[in-house]
């Protein structure tokens, strides 16, 4: 590889919510439930018991294998779009129904995207917290930038 020439990598995915999201990734090997695990008015996880407590997904690409949880979490996921503290896309393998009622119905409520993909394990295991990407749900796929 030449010196400043930059290196994208291209990871196939499926379309849960269509979307088109960039962003900063911020991965977890645990599951996610939205009620009870995130703050919606700081955008913070507020599980102690979670590798990610104190972190923020505002804004970011959050990357998890699933959530978990009651319906209940849809609601915390437009909450956290009305304040401005939603993650810009998900990534998981497995997305649930009623995970991906919330940003179908923010897209509605209030005109922002959260687009939602899910990747097969192998690619899943690619993505790591500090990379940069480009979420493009509706066609299927992510970009790694470097």
């Amino acid at each position: 590889m030449q010196e400043g020439i930059a290196v994208e990598k291209k990871i196939k995915g499926y379309c849960v919510v269509p979307g088109i999201a960039r962003g900063e990734v911020l991965t977890t090997s645990q599951p996610i439930s939205f009620w009870g695990g995130v703050n919606p008015a700081t955008g913070l996880i507020n599980d102690p018991r979670h590798e990610l407590f104190n972190r923020s997904v505002a804004g970011k690409v959050l990357v998890f294998p699933f959530g978990k949880g009651s319906s209940t979490g849809s609601l915390i996921i437009l909450e956290l779009a009305r304040m401005n503290k939603a993650p810009a896309a998900i990534v998981n393998v497995r997305t649930e129904p009623i995970l991906a009622t919330g940003p179908i119905v923010c897209k509605h409520f209030y005109g922002k995207e959260i687009p939602i993909i899910f990747l097969d394990e192998k690619s899943f295991q690619m993505l790591q917290t500090g990379q940069h990407v480009t979420v493009n749900a509706a066609e299927g796929f992510i970009i790694i930038h470097n």
